[in-house]
């Protein structure tokens, strides 16, 4: 049937109009997009920006109960994790940022202040560490964000009401930051995080070896070169490489910046000097070397997909283990059907049970 010629036009709307379901969920709470400009990574090995992206979610709370203070949760991202990737959304599902403020929209849920920070770097990530192979990220999130975050915005100022949450690398961040900083945070939620290095990442290390022989003359030198050269086409060994590179840059690297491997790029044989570096930063032994740290939390969430590709829930496990060793007895770990990716879902769910223990006493 054809089309009449004198059908009136609809109007198109206006700049910043929200369409509305499916394509947005309009947001009951307030997303900030600020920035920061940070003194430590100022001189990082990789030239990397110093001036940092920061999203603050606001809960609808903030602003109709002016003279209330909230508890602070620093949510951090995996691997190869850019800010505004928390927008992205997957088919028929929310975006991380929309799932955040649907936990908040319920007056059944305690209401706090989550920050979003960006601890990318050009090798993919950062382990949220200070490092001389990638920067002083852990300091970045610690000694700047945070004082920054807690001058700014209502927060309950203190170690008992701050938390950190994460997935992947994220996840790893939220455990070890707590047992760094104890007099900053009291709080972890890890989605996924990686621990139990020989189960995450030694499998991974023969394969880095056979790619960099078969397709890179041995050398991740000439890797990075093609990989930057090739922008928007990535290979399936992309992302061990790329792993494996960026690990070391984060747990081993010389005092000049260079990352050392735990692993002879040319034969596959394990440097143990080396390794024993990685160990120092695994979660695990890290609970065990802590313990005093580990004793001081009072709020622990681990989970993990019982398929995961990287056995990170034989890794959450493991934590769980570590920490009742040294007498933490209260963790909650949950397992459930999946693999690593795509359980954004359960993001809320560790943000619930820090928020829950956090408003005990306020």
């Amino acid at each position: 049937m054809e089309a009449s010629r004198d059908r009136i036009p609809p109007k198109l709307g206006r700049p910043g109009v929200e369409v509305g379901a499916p394509w947005a969920y309009p947001m009951r709470g307030e997303l900030l997009e600020l920035s920061i400009d940070s003194v430590v990574l100022a001189d990082n090995t990789l030239h990397d920006p110093a001036r940092r992206p920061l999203y603050v979610y606001l809960p609808p709370a903030y602003r109709t109960d002016s003279e209330r203070r909230f508890p602070s949760i620093y949510v951090l991202q995996g691997m190869t994790g850019q800010l505004d990737m928390w927008r992205n959304r997957s088919a028929f599902r929310r975006t991380p940022l929309e799932l955040y403020d649907q936990l908040f929209s319920d007056p059944g849920i305690p209401p706090a202040i989550l920050v979003f920070v960006d601890c990318w770097t050009s090798l993919g990530g950062s382990q949220f560490l200070d490092s001389p192979g990638t920067g002083r990220y852990h300091s970045y999130l610690c000694d700047e964000v945070v004082p920054a975050i807690d001058a700014e915005f209502r927060t309950v100022a203190d170690r008992e009401h701050r938390g950190v949450a994460g997935k992947s690398s994220g996840g790893y961040g939220a455990m070890v930051t707590p047992l760094l900083r104890p007099d900053l945070f009291s709080g972890l939620a890890s989605h996924a995080g990686d621990a139990l290095f020989e189960f995450c990442y030694l499998p991974e290390f023969p394969q880095t070896v056979r790619t960099l022989r078969d397709h890179y003359q041995g050398a991740f030198a000439n890797f990075w070169q093609d990989f930057r050269a090739r922008q928007g086409r990535s290979l399936p060994t992309d992302h061990t490489l790329v792993n494996s590179y960026c690990m070391a840059a984060c747990y081993s690297a010389a005092a000049d910046g260079t990352p050392e491997m735990p692993f002879s790029v040319e034969t596959g044989e394990m440097i143990s000097g080396i390794w024993e570096r990685w160990l120092e930063w695994d979660p695990v032994r890290m609970v065990a070397n802590r313990a005093e740290a580990a004793a001081r939390l009072r709020a622990i969430y681990l989970d993990g997909g019982r398929s995961d590709e990287f056995h990170l829930e034989v890794g959450a496990g493991a934590v769980r283990a570590a920490l009742e060793r040294v007498g933490v007895a209260d963790v909650r770990l949950e397992l459930f059907d999946g693999g690593h990716g795509g359980i954004e879902y359960r993001y809320p769910i560790g943000i619930r049970h820090l928020v829950e223990v956090f408003s005990q006493d306020l």
